[in-house]
């Protein structure tokens, strides 16, 4: 008797804890539902529309994967190429094609910049396939996509890229940019911000790290297989905001096994 009721209570907690995990599980996927449902993330921080630093001026948009015009795509494709062909090397023609995809799909959402008319800088040499973008046409000099996924349970931003123009970079504007991201993440109820650096881009590995103090999230090979990241070219970098998330996605083994 004593068996079966040991059994019985065995089968009883196996039921409680498959419904802790559906509950958990339905409750990250509204998480995740309500942030993506978000017409214009920049609507609660107006502060971050427009940025005036460093004799830059530039107002922010945003934008979705699937409303993208064909301008924008051509602009978004060539400086994908001007950014990460170097970084990415003999891997780029590949990537290049996985990048195109990503950008149009239905989770892919943008933060566009645009320069404000007074400020017209020279002409870019993406000027080209710049025109006729939507509202007032005004030059657009980067970008960064974003999505709310999933990983290891904990709902996350994932920055799929953050893209500035040569003419612009080195005026602060990519940690105004993360900031910004930031601040998005924890309204929308995000355990972390999260996102891939090529180990070639030195520049974009010691400004995550070093200037934005993210850290090599558990789940970057480097850290899942030694053997195995040494072979990959990239790491997965993160900032967690919550314990869980800091103790799935960013703490060692021992700590994630305590």
């Amino acid at each position: 008797m004593k068996n079966n009721g040991s059994s019985h209570q065995s089968s009883k907690e196996k039921k409680l804890k498959r419904k802790e995990v559906l509950e958990k599980k339905k409750t990250i996927d509204e998480i995740i539902k309500a942030a993506s449902a978000v017409k214009d993330h920049l609507a609660s921080f107006p502060p971050f529309c427009q940025y005036d630093r460093n004799g830059l001026s530039v107002y922010l948009v945003t934008g979705a994967g699937e409303q993208l015009s064909s301008p924008m795509k051509k602009y978004i494709q060539n400086l994908l190429k001007a950014n990460m062909e170097a970084p990415y090397g003999s891997e780029w023609p590949l990537e290049e094609k996985v990048k195109r995809r990503e950008m149009v799909a239905s989770e892919a959402r943008y933060i566009f910049l645009r320069e404000t008319p007074k400020s017209a800088h020279n002409e870019s040499p993406l000027k080209a396939n710049n025109d006729k973008m939507g509202d007032d046409g005004d030059r657009v000099v980067g970008f960064v996509h974003y999505r709310f996924i999933v990983e290891e349970d904990i709902p996350v931003i994932y920055v799929y890229e953050l893209q500035l123009e040569s003419c612009v970079q080195g005026k602060g504007l990519g940690k105004f940019l993360m900031q910004l991201i930031e601040l998005i993440a924890r309204k929308n109820r995000m355990g972390a911000v999260m996102l891939t650096v090529q180990k070639a881009n030195v520049l974009a590995m010691s400004f995550y790290t070093s200037k934005l103090r993210y850290a090599v999230s558990t789940i970057s090979p480097s850290r899942v297989d030694p053997l195995i990241g040494a072979e990959k070219s990239y790491e997965i970098l993160c900032k967690t905001f919550d314990s869980e998330a800091r103790a799935k996605l960013e703490e060692d083994e021992n700590a994630r096994n305590e």
